[in-house]
């Protein structure tokens, strides 16, 4: 795949093509609009520095993605070690599906990530273990225990609306 990294077409059409996708991973592990939008620019901003060579499409997304989620994981810890408490920005929706998506932003990060990227991006397990840099056994425990607890939590009925 050729890349021109340094010219106005190609950031604009980067940007353009997965903006969208690496906000929603960004606000999935940060729970903020405005953290997960310094987290995607700070991910283009590496694009461009480090210019990586892609062999198609699909490795550059996977390559945002991974960028993007790493980012994304640095901010929170950063957050984290410099106010242990944070408030988190909540999601006002009439639509149901950001209703279920509040209660998947409850689950630890590690859980959000893993449900985040196989249901939302439709990536497989060893897909997930590629972009995470973890072994495909992992994130089969954390999909299988994300499950566990939205399961738990939709049977206590407080999301009787799905």
């Amino acid at each position: 795949m050729n890349n021109s990294y340094g010219t106005d077409e190609y950031i604009e059409k980067a940007v353009a093509t997965h903006s969208k996708r690496l906000l929603s991973a960004a606000y999935a592990v940060l729970k903020s609009t405005a953290s997960a939008e310094d987290a995607v620019q700070e991910t283009f901003i590496k694009l461009i520095t480090k210019q990586p060579h892609f062999n198609d499409s699909e490795h550059e997304k996977a390559w945002l993605l991974r960028v993007t989620v790493n980012i994304s994981l640095n901010m929170l810890k950063k957050a984290e070690r410099n106010n242990p408490v944070t408030e988190n920005e909540p999601v006002y929706t009439e639509d149901n599906s950001f209703q279920l998506l509040d209660l998947v932003l409850t689950l630890p990060v590690q859980y959000r990530t893993v449900i985040h990227l196989y249901y939302y991006e439709g990536y497989s397990i060893k897909e997930i273990a590629s972009i995470l840099k973890i072994p495909s056994a992992t994130v089969g425990t954390r999909l299988a225990r994300a499950r566990a607890i939205l399961k738990k939590e939709l049977e206590e009925g407080a999301y009787e609306w799905l």
